[in-house]
Parts: structure tokens; C-alpha cells; sequence
């Protein structure tokens, strides 16, 4: 019997050789596919039934992956499925049960504006770390900012009414900024920040002044939204879809939140406006006297 990596070989030989997909995308399908073959432990692959994928996917949102890669998982997925078809390895093509997911479907959870504001509030200012994660969360939620632009963000970077932000592909935006974030930067700074050798400095910094990670961040605002009793699925990414979808709700043109957040496809800021049709709809259902 020919095992599930043999089949996942034939597969990606197939869609290099006959679907002429670039080489990142045949990697990228490759690492999916055997990440979902994992999944499966000792089961055999060839009754892998619709369960088992929902089960997969359900798992990577959990970890906190990307709704994209999350997307591009799941149409790997259903093009290995439809390929085994093909070649009559299974007689039902599995992928068929599965729509492929709009990204607006599957984005993190979006806090309320009340759940933001405990969890803004909850780090304590009167210590370093406190003071940090504050101002921390502060900007990410002030600015729509990746947790990893975060990171790299320079004391200089921040002005009294706008913050440059290194973006992909080493983009610069320049974003708006708001009093609170400011005053969260400006305590953090007066009080606990370790003297910066120049203005060029990362703002954000561990207690020994080493520039402060992604993974130091998540587990941060883990930690914060589960004391406040929080219990969505919170990351630093929920605090970027917040921003964005209460931007919106409150009445922002969708292109100029497309320029906070550094899209280059307004379609991907889009996605937003699918999350308060939602909203709007479940309002309209719940009080509206003859819904």
C-alpha cells in the first residue's frame, strides 16, 4: 500500500509539473498537507472523513495562525483531496464539502469596545513590566500595528500626533496616534524606560533593555485578557482586527483604514465590511420589533 507521504510526493509533483503554481506556493502546499497528515496519527488517511479536516483547521485557529494561512490550508487541502480523486486513489472527492472559506470568515476574534478597554487597563503602570505592556497595548490598539512593527518600533519613530511604522517589504506608514497611547508611551518612558543611547533606540524593551519580541508580546496579552475574564481567543492580531473593524463601524472610509493598516489590496481591508454587515444583521435580528 502506498503511504500518505508518497501520495503527498505525487501531488506536488503533479501540481509543479501540470499547474505550473510557483515554487513558495508548492512549498507552502506541501507544509499544510503534511501538517494535516500528522494530524491524523496512525488513522488511515484514506478514510479521512470531513470531521477530522473541521478538527484540523478548528486546531490552527486555536494556535492563533493567520486567517490566510488558514484559507490557503484549507484549498491545499481540498486540491490533495480532489488530485486523489483524479487518479482514483478514493472514490469520493472529500474536498467537495468544503466551501472555500471567505477571509472575513475566519478572522480572530474581535473584541468589543468595552472588553478593550479592560484590557488596556489591566496591566498596572506602577512597574516596568506594567508600565511596558500598557503602552504596548495601548499602540497596537491606537495604531492597527502588526506585533511584529510593534517591535521594531524607534523612540523616534513616535511623534506627538503620528508614529512611523516599518511595514512589509520595509514599507513605511505613517499613522495617527491618540492622546492615551501617547500618555501609556510617555509614562513608560519617564519612569521606567532604562536611558536610550540615542533617539534611534527600539522604544520597547525587556527589563535587561534587550528589544522586546513577538512571543514576549502574546504571551503578555494571553496573560492580561484572561485576568480581565476575557475568554475569546485574544492575540496581538485581535487588537489590529479591533481596531480596524471599530474604525469602520464608527464610520471611517474603508480606504483610509486600508492605508493604517498597510494593505496593498483594498480587497483584504474589505473583509471588514463583511464583519459589520454581520453585526448589523444580528442587531437588526435581536431588537428590532418585527425583525
Amino acid at each position: 500500500m502506498v503511504s500518505f507521504n508518497e501520495r503527498i510526493e505525487e501531488f506536488l509533483d503533479y501540481i509543479r509539473t501540470e499547474k505550473g503554481l510557483s515554487s513558495h506556493t508548492i512549498e507552502a502546499y506541501g507544509r499544510d498537507i503534511r501538517s494535516f497528515a500528522a494530524s491524523l496519527s496512525e488513522k488511515n488517511w484514506l478514510s479521512v472523513d470531513t470531521q477530522a479536516v473541521l478538527r484540523f483547521l478548528s486546531d490552527l485557529k486555536a494556535k492563533g495562525y493567520a486567517s490566510s494561512t488558514i484559507c490557503r490550508t484549507l484549498v491545499a487541502i481540498k486540491v490533495f483531496f480532489r488530485f486523489l480523486k483524479k487518479e482514483g486513489v478514493i472514490s469520493t472527492d472529500l474536498g467537495r464539502y468544503f466551501d472555500t472559506p471567505k477571509i472575513w470568515q475566519l478572522i480572530p476574534e474581535v473584541l468589543t469596545m468595552q472588553e478593550v478597554d479592560h484590557l488596556l487597563k489591566e496591566p498596572n503602570p506602577d512597574h516596568f513590566l506594567g508600565a511596558r505592556d500598557r503602552a504596548i497595548l495601548e499602540v497596537l490598539y491606537a495604531t492597527g500595528a502588526r506585533v511584529s512593527e510593534v517591535c521594531s518600533l524607534r523612540i523616534c519613530d513616535v511623534s506627538d500626533q503620528m508614529v512611523k511604522i516599518q511595514g512589509k517589504g520595509k514599507k513605511t506608514r505613517i499613522v495617527p496616534i491618540g492622546n492615551k497611547a501617547l500618555l501609556a508611551i510617555d509614562h513608560y518612558l519617564l519612569h521606567f524606560r532604562q536611558k536610550a543611547d540615542s533617539e534611534n533606540s527600539t522604544l520597547f524593551v525587556s527589563k535587561t533593555g534587550q528589544p522586546i519580541d513577538r512571543i514576549t508580546i502574546w504571551r503578555a496579552i494571553k496573560e492580561y485578557a484572561t485576568r480581565c475574564g476575557i475568554e475569546k481567543n485574544v492575540s496581538p492580531h485581535t487588537l489590529r482586527h479591533s481596531f480596524a473593524t471599530h474604525l469602520l463601524a464608527n464610520g471611517a472610509d474603508l480606504r483610509l483604514i486600508q492605508d493604517m493598516l498597510g494593505h496593498e489590496d483594498i480587497a483584504t481591508t474589505d473583509r471588514y465590511t463583511h464583519i459589520s454587515n454581520d453585526r448589523l444583521q444580528s442587531a437588526f435580528q435581536a431588537f428590532h420589533p418585527r425583525p
